[in-house]
C-alpha cells in the first residue's frame, strides 16, 4: 500500500537531487572549466568547441545547439541565469518530471539557437552565442501559460517590489525583446547592447509551442482555459458519450491494488504528477481514503 512504499515514510531519506539541481550544477561546472582553460591556460578551446557560432556550424559542430546553453561569459551572466532558472524551474520541475524538464531545457536551447543562427548566419567567425537565457525565457513563458493569473512579486532594480500577473509580465518581456531585436541586434541597428534578443525570442516561442502542442493537449493543465475563446455558437459541439462506470478499487485483490499503486507512484517519481490520467488520480484518492480508515 501507500504507506508500505519506502519513500512515503518519514524515516526514509527522500531524493534530494532533482534534474533542476543537476542542470544548475552542470552550468557551474561548465563555467569552472571555461575559467580554467581561458584564464589560466589562455586557451579558448571550450568556447570554440561548445559555444554556438556560424564558424562552429561550418565545422559541423551540431551539438553546439544545446551545449551553448551551459556556457556563460562571466560570473554575473551565470548568476542571473542560474537564479532565473532556479526560481522558475522549481515551480515547473515537479509538474513536468525529470525527463520532460530536461527535454524541455534542450528544446528551448535549440529553439533559441535556431533563431539566433538564422539572424547571424552571415556574421563573422567572432560572433558566438552562450548562456542559458533562452531556456530561462522558455520556462517563464511556459509558466505564464500554465499559471496566467497567479500574482508574482519581484524587485525592480533589486529595490522596488512590484506585483504582476505572469500573463502581463510575459507580454511586457516579449515586447521588450522584440524592440531590442529590431533596434539593437539586427544589422544596422541604432545601438548594440550585446544581448542575444533573437535567442530569447526563440526560447519564448519554444515555450509557447510546447504548451499549445503538448502540455495543454495532453490535459496536464486541466484547470486553465484559453484567455480568448471563440463564441459558444462557433465552438465544435461534442457528441454525448455514454456515462462511464465509476472506477472502483478491487478490495478483494490487495496484491493487484498494491502493484497498481506502486506503478502510479513510480510514474509520478519519473514523469511528474501532471502525467497521470484521471483514472490513475481517482485510484490514488480512493487508496488514500482506504488507508485512512485502517
Amino acid at each position: 500500500m501507500l504507506s508500505d512504499r519506502a519513500y512515503m515514510r518519514s524515516d526514509y531519506p527522500r531524493q534530494t537531487t532533482s534534474m533542476l539541481t543537476w542542470i544548475i550544477c552542470a552550468l557551474v561546472a561548465a563555467f569552472v572549466m571555461q575559467f580554467t582553460f581561458e584564464r589560466w591556460l589562455h586557451s579558448n578551446i571550450v568556447t570554440a568547441f561548445f559555444a554556438l557560432s556560424p564558424y562552429a556550424l561550418a565545422k559541423w559542430h551540431i551539438w553546439t545547439f544545446v551545449t551553448y546553453a551551459f556556457l556563460h561569459a562571466d560570473v554575473l551572466h551565470l548568476l542571473l541565469n542560474g537564479l532565473g532558472l532556479y526560481l522558475i524551474g522549481r515551480e515547473l520541475a515537479p509538474l513536468l518530471g525529470s525527463r520532460r524538464f530536461l527535454s524541455f531545457y534542450a528544446a528551448a536551447a535549440i529553439g533559441g539557437g535556431l533563431l539566433w543562427i538564422a539572424v547571424h548566419a552571415a556574421a563573422g567567425g567572432g560572433t558566438v552565442l552562450m548562456g542559458a537565457s533562452s531556456a530561462v525565457a522558455a520556462l517563464f513563458i511556459l509558466f505564464a501559460c500554465i499559471y496566467p493569473e497567479r500574482e508574482v512579486t519581484f524587485l525592480l532594480f533589486f529595490v522596488v517590489p512590484i506585483t504582476l500577473k505572469p500573463k502581463l509580465l510575459a507580454w511586457i518581456l516579449v515586447g521588450m525583446e522584440t524592440l531590442g531585436f529590431l533596434f539593437s541586434e539586427l544589422p544596422g541597428g541604432s545601438f548594440d547592447t550585446g544581448i542575444a534578443h533573437s535567442a530569447h525570442l526563440g526560447g519564448m516561442l519554444t515555450g509557447w509551442l510546447y504548451h499549445r502542442l503538448f502540455h495543454a493537449n495532453n490535459g496536464w493543465d486541466r484547470a486553465a482555459s484559453p484567455v480568448i475563446q471563440l463564441p459558444a455558437w462557433l465552438r465544435k459541439r461534442q457528441k454525448s458519450k455514454a456515462s462511464q462506470p465509476a472506477f472502483k478499487i478491487d478490495l478483494k485483490g490487495p496484491s493487484n491494488l498494491r502493484s497498481e499503486v506502486d506503478r502510479i507512484l513510480d510514474k509520478i517519481n519519473s514523469e511528474g504528477f501532471g502525467s497521470l490520467t484521471e483514472q490513475e488520480k481517482r485510484l490514488l484518492d480512493e487508496a488514500r481514503d482506504l488507508l485512512s480508515r485502517h
